[in-house]
């Protein structure tokens, strides 16, 4: 199941970065050969950028190429690096609970507004907390499974 999930979170991560290039080339052609700009080229390209953070912010998390202190990590005793990657995930799976439900409370109090650019309700775009929150999530729960189901072949052996 945690490859079908990393195969979504890559063609998520990369259908987002497709969609911002695609906006992106499509308003630099629009704008210098036909002097038409299209007016919601920025802001699409922006939510797609957002979107895609997301995605492959999850997408790193459960490769373990996320951002981290190589020298701390590679000082310190196995034990205590599998502790402190446990609890690593302890707190994504917190993190990931706090940003969806913090992206729920703003999507509720300002997702009546339509953006200026599309006319489309914020909604739409402010979900990306919502769906980020849920992605990673689910990462931590699969992070935190592997560290348990380790556990218990290093038991059986």
């Amino acid at each position: 199941m945690k490859p079908l999930y990393k195969n979504f979170l890559a063609l998520a991560t990369g259908s987002s970065l497709f969609v911002v290039f695609a906006v992106v080339l499509t308003s630099s052609l629009m704008r210098y050969l036909f002097n038409a700009p299209l007016q919601w080229s920025e802001e699409v390209a922006k939510y797609g950028m957002i979107y895609g953070t997301m995605f492959g912010t999850v997408l790193c998390y459960l490769d373990d190429i996320h951002i981290k202190f190589g020298l701390l990590e590679n000082g310190i005793p196995a034990p205590v690096k599998r502790l402190l990657n446990l609890l690593l995930d302890v707190i994504a799976l917190g993190t990931g609970a706090v940003l969806a439900w913090s992206g729920y409370q703003f999507v509720l109090k300002r997702g009546g507004i339509d953006a200026p650019g599309t006319g489309l309700p914020m909604s739409v775009f402010q979900s990306a907390m919502v769906v980020g929150g849920i992605c990673l999530f689910i990462a931590a729960l699969f992070q935190l499974q592997s560290h348990f189901s380790r556990q218990q072949s290093k038991e059986e052996v």
